[in-house]
């Protein structure tokens, strides 16, 4: 990923060793995680504390949801934002047009859901 400036990155999951997963690749990548957050009520605070250029979400979290926890986030601004999770169909009957990365998977996928996720923000 060619950026000019590294973007800061919110990761929202409640499992922390998938969590470190996500900051390690987002730092490899030059951007900074700029918070994790591992509950729902937990992301809304941290992203209007820390303006995140990008979320990488886990849709169902041990409190509360973190697709919840983007509808909230969205109501007050745009922000790029990519949901994890190991049952798509469920985010896909309420964002049928969310950017997804099924559970497990590859960090190269992870790499291009990024690139997805910043590419249809950019178009909005």
């Amino acid at each position: 990923m060619n950026m000019q400036k590294a973007l800061r990155v919110l990761v929202v999951e409640d499992d922390q060793m998938i969590a470190l997963l996500f900051a390690e690749t987002v730092t490899d990548l030059g951007h900074v995680v700029c918070a994790i957050a591992a509950t729902e009520t937990e992301a809304v605070a941290m992203a209007q504390a820390h303006q995140p250029d990008l979320m990488i979400v886990d849709a169902g979290l041990r409190e509360g949801n973190g697709v919840a926890a983007v509808d909230a986030i969205l109501k007050t601004r745009a922000v790029a934002h990519l949901f994890v999770t190991g049952d798509p169909r469920a985010v896909r009957a309420i964002h049928p047009d969310a950017i997804i990365l099924e559970k497990p998977f590859f960090m190269p996928e992870l790499v291009t859901a990024i690139e997805l996720a910043l590419a249809v923000s950019r178009a909005q």
